[in-house]
């Protein structure tokens, strides 16, 4: 399962709300590039693909490709907020090293 936080949950609804995406999700991705080889992706989402894994917080739908589960499962996603750092934060527990930012992974 991908995991999250009521505060990333909230801040994606806020978003969406902003771009006037009512009634979209969000599509969680691995990509390949950053200086670990994969980078985390984030991207407003209303349609199912094949194969997707769906999961749901607060009534807002989380998309997630086969590709990326395999390196996305048991994964929480939450939004943080500091005097140094706004963003989106992954913890993940297949993240065998991460880049010094935080932005990119590898495992």
């Amino acid at each position: 399962m991908v995991q999250l936080t009521p505060t990333a949950v909230n801040k994606i609804k806020t978003m969406a709300e902003k771009e006037q995406l009512n009634g979209y999700g969000v599509r969680v991705m691995v990509v390949g590039g950053g200086c670990s080889g994969f980078s985390y992706d984030l991207d407003f989402e209303n349609v199912e693909k094949d194969g997707d894994q769906i999961f749901e917080f607060d009534a807002l739908r989380v998309y997630v490709d086969p590709m990326s589960y395999q390196y996305l499962e048991g994964t929480t996603v939450d939004y943080v907020e500091s005097f140094t750092f706004s963003g989106f934060h992954f913890e993940n527990p297949k993240a065998t090293r991460k880049c010094g930012c935080g932005s990119s992974f590898a495992v």
